[in-house]
């Protein structure tokens, strides 16, 4: 029998993957959500604890493992320490919006004024396990179709790296796609990938148009 979570949906939901958060804030509203097993970095603790990173070497080597950190520059720090320390295709990354405000156990807002994990909605956290490609055990495998993927060629292309204006586009575009403002180029081109093919992406680009989520559209 699956449990029922405590913001009011209809169930937990089971996922493969370990979850890597900040801290225990983070865990207790994540725990609300997900049934799996979700670790804590400490902060920065991560940086001097070899056991823990031990821990997380050997989760991911046997599960797979979600980044997901704060969306401000400290956890960006945090995130790509691990992304450094792990191998690479044994670790998806879950990025939530940039959001201003404060959450509730606080007297001031963050060094950013951003929320964290623990200040985002559950529909918010689903959505970013979902668009960092998290495995969902209780929902039925379908075949996806082949789709071609974005490469570094065609950000250049499209306008999104190395020309005038490339910051300011891909600022408007990770706005439009409520990503936060701290991806790198090459962070940025990996959720592209986990979220649309080439040509959402340039449908995106071009001017009165809206990007589409193509899970939406199946």
């Amino acid at each position: 029998m699956r449990a029922t979570p405590a913001w009011g949906g209809t169930e937990v939901l089971r996922i493969r993957e370990a979850i890597v958060v900040e801290g225990r804030y983070d865990k207790n509203t994540l725990s609300q959500l997900v049934d799996t097993v979700i670790l804590e970095t400490s902060g920065f603790g991560i940086f001097k604890d070899k056991e823990r990173l031990a821990l997380f070497r050997r989760l991911a080597e046997e599960r797979g493992l979600i980044i997901l950190t704060d969306p401000d520059g400290a956890g960006f720090v945090i995130r790509n320490f691990l992304k450094g320390s792990i191998p690479p295709d044994r670790v998806k990354h879950a990025y939530v919006p940039d959001i201003m405000g404060k959450e509730r156990r606080k007297r001031t807002p963050g060094k950013e004024g951003k929320l964290g994990v623990e200040g985002m909605r559950p529909q918010q956290l689903e959505e970013a396990l979902r668009r960092a490609g998290a495995t969902f055990l209780d929902e039925a495998e379908e075949g996806e179709r082949p789709r071609r993927p974005i490469t570094k060629a065609d950000l250049f292309t499209l306008g999104l790296s190395g020309g005038p204006g490339a910051s300011e586009k891909r600022r408007a575009l990770l706005q439009k796609l409520a990503l936060p403002e701290h991806l790198s180029p090459n962070a940025m081109l990996e959720v592209l990938n986990a979220l649309c093919s080439y040509e959402e992406l340039a449908a995106a680009l071009e001017p009165k148009k809206t990007f589409a989520d193509p899970e939406k559209n199946t």
